[in-house]
């Protein structure tokens, strides 16, 4: 596994989803999730001017924060991450030529999937991480027999329609962490607004029981 994935998920497994940010928005909006103790942050590349964000991120965060793309679709985009400084690519779908790009430029991959089939091909692809999607909708029971067929050691992050109410089930079904998109970040939120979001979802993370 990518060792500073590893430790990112190892201090606060909790994904920020930016979807939507300006390049303008990004940095005080990610010093308000830094504050609460967020170490992963993801700009999606449907956000406007999103290559433009990347850079700035890759430049602002401190060691130890991946920052990097989501809704990566292509091997060129993949490479294109690289280029700006940023170290995670997140997809929504599994792509063997996108996960061979980002290992071979040293990215950490989270990689999106639903099926037992996608999963365990970007298992064998290489994925460091996955992304079960758009898990609120598939529920805990899907994770936990999703899991089952699984390596162990292999991290598997809900995304999708999670909130500090339902961690716990997602946990208990086997979620090493969270990706969290609309119920921490809309654009045009205030960052003070993101910040207290933040806060909460951190604190139920920490109430979560071990294991």
């Amino acid at each position: 596994m990518h060792a500073a994935l590893d430790n990112a998920l190892a201090e606060l497994p909790l994904v920020a989803i930016l979807r939507g940010v300006t390049p303008q928005a990004v940095l005080p909006v990610a010093d308000a999730l830094l504050a609460e103790g967020f170490r992963l942050i993801e700009v999606p590349l449907n956000s406007p001017d999103p290559w433009a964000s990347l850079e700035r991120l890759a430049a602002h965060c401190p060691e130890g924060v991946l920052a990097g793309a989501g809704t990566v679709l292509t091997a060129d985009d993949a490479r294109r991450l690289a280029v700006t400084g940023c170290r995670l690519l997140v997809t929504p779908n599994t792509d063997a030529e996108v996960i061979a790009a980002a290992r071979a430029e040293g990215l950490a991959t989270l990689i999106g999937c639903m099926t037992p089939t996608e999963a365990l091909a970007a298992t064998t692809s290489g994925a460091d991480a996955l992304k079960l999607f758009p898990a609120a909708s598939l529920g805990p029971g899907y994770l936990r027999d999703l899991r089952a067929v699984l390596p162990p050691a292999l991290p598997v992050l809900a995304v999708g329609g999670i909130d500090a109410g339902n961690l716990g089930d997602f946990h208990a079904a086997g979620a090493r962490g969270f990706g969290l998109g609309s119920n921490l970040y809309k654009p045009g939120r205030p960052p003070e607004e993101v910040r207290a979001r933040a806060r909460d979802l951190v604190a139920a993370w920490r109430a979560l029981p071990p294991g």
